[in-house]
């Protein structure tokens, strides 16, 4: 074959190699890199409950609007390849025919085509037909498979954000309940007010708790730093762990008589003020109120808490918050009796 032939010829191969390349796969792009959260600064005292459930919230409605557009530019992108899928099959017919043509005479497919010129002006003018052909198809070929491999790319890429910001979503929403299910410990908004700190101190664990959880009787065998009187060693040590946490207003534990925990030194009275006995009634009282029963409630495992009355409501491990009534509405201390 001479030179100006094969140099009419090389178009042709090329496009249908191009042809080849369109239907091979697609290289993948990695997920975005999983964002980081901005760190808050930690403030001396902890931020309230209904402050850490509106921050929540936030972030839940930030990450589904995040989700919402990523999923409109995802339908866009895959419109982009459906517009590149339709012209490659536009395109297809007049590179199949070409390739037919190829496959039936082999590579004299094109001499033929030019040996057929009755003058040397038709012969020019066929080759030049045949390579301008050529380097269309060729071009239409690149272009194509260049948009399609950028929309699936652009898709792929597209698909994982989604995935997280589907991801973060679902973790807003656990993110969201947590919080919700922790100011139901505490007792609820209208209960609290949500005058009560997000977070508590971590208590020690008590004395007298066995492997499988259980607490072990125990006796009035220790002063009680409040009276005269005696408490037990659980009952002390959470006296003590109250006292870490910060509340050093008036409490009394050890009281005789009654059927109750204080004449057997498992119960004390956290007052809302430094000396005596007052029902709330400002913000503070209230707060420092709700914050020793979050305490106790938060710290009811390590501390071997039996039950929790304040504000005339009374709390189990077992059922939660209730309805109180009693000799005392325990409207100006919190009540908390050891196991």
């Amino acid at each position: 074959m001479t030179a100006p032939l094969r140099r009419w010829i090389t178009p042709l191969v090329v496009a249908l190699a191009a042809l080849a390349i369109v239907a091979g796969p697609t290289p993948a792009l990695a997920a975005p890199a999983t964002p980081t959260p901005s760190g808050h600064e930690e403030d001396d005292d902890p931020p309230l409950i209904t402050k850490a459930i509106e921050s929540a919230n936030r972030q839940y409605v930030q990450a589904k609007a995040k989700l919402v557009k990523s999923q409109q530019r995802q339908r866009q992108r895959a419109e982009e390849v459906r517009a590149a899928q339709r012209q490659l099959d536009a395109l297809r017919p007049q590179v199949s025919a070409i390739a037919a043509q190829s496959y039936r005479t082999g590579r004299i497919g094109a001499m033929a085509v030019l040996l057929e010129s009755r003058s040397p002006d038709s012969f020019v003018q066929r080759a030049a037909g045949l390579d301008e052909l050529n380097l269309v198809n060729g071009q239409k070929l690149a272009e194509i498979n260049a948009a399609k491999t950028r929309a699936e790319q652009a898709k792929l890429a597209l698909d994982a954000e989604v995935r997280e910001q589907q991801r973060l979503t679902n973790a807003m929403a656990r993110e969201k309940a947590a919080t919700e299910k922790a100011l139901k410990l505490v007792g609820g908004l209208d209960f609290t007010g949500g005058l009560v700190s997000a977070t508590s101190r971590v208590a020690a664990i008590g004395p007298g708790r066995t492997a499988d959880g259980d607490w072990k009787a125990e006796s009035c065998s220790e002063n009680d730093p409040t009276t005269s009187g005696c408490i037990t060693p659980r009952t002390l040590h959470a006296y003590k762990e109250v006292k870490k946490a910060g509340f050093n207003r008036f409490v009394g534990c050890y009281r005789s008589g009654g059927p109750w925990e204080h004449p057997k030194g498992r119960a004390c009275d956290w007052s809302l003020q430094k000396s005596g006995f007052a029902s709330w009634h400002n913000n503070d009282m209230r707060m420092y109120g709700n914050n020793v029963a979050a305490f106790l409630i938060r710290n009811a495992d390590r501390l071997g808490i039996y039950y929790v009355i304040w504000n005339r409501q009374i709390w189990f491990p077992a059922t939660g918050w209730k309805s109180y009534s009693g000799p005392s509405n325990h409207t100006d201390h919190v009540h908390m009796s050891l196991l």
